[in-house]
C-alpha cells in the first residue's frame, strides 16, 4: 500500500494524535468515514447512469 509499513503509520497516527489531541480523533475519524462513504456511492452513481446511457445509445 504505497510503500507505508507498519512503522510509518504508527508515526503519522501518533503525530494525528499530537496535533489534533485525543478528544477530536473520533470526530475526525466518522468525518473521514462520512466523505469516502459519499465518494464511492457518488462514483457508483456515475458508472449506473453510464450504464444506462449506453443501453440508451447504443454506439
Amino acid at each position: 500500500m504505497f510503500g507505508i509499513g507498519m512503522p510509518e503509520l504508527i508515526i503519522i497516527l501518533v503525530i494525528i494524535l499530537i496535533i489534533f489531541g485525543a478528544g477530536k480523533l473520533p470526530e475526525i475519524g466518522a468525518g473521514m468515514g462520512k466523505a469516502i462513504r459519499n465518494f464511492k456511492s457518488a462514483t457508483s452513481e456515475k458508472e449506473e447512469k453510464e450504464k444506462i446511457e449506453e443501453k440508451n445509445n447504443p454506439s
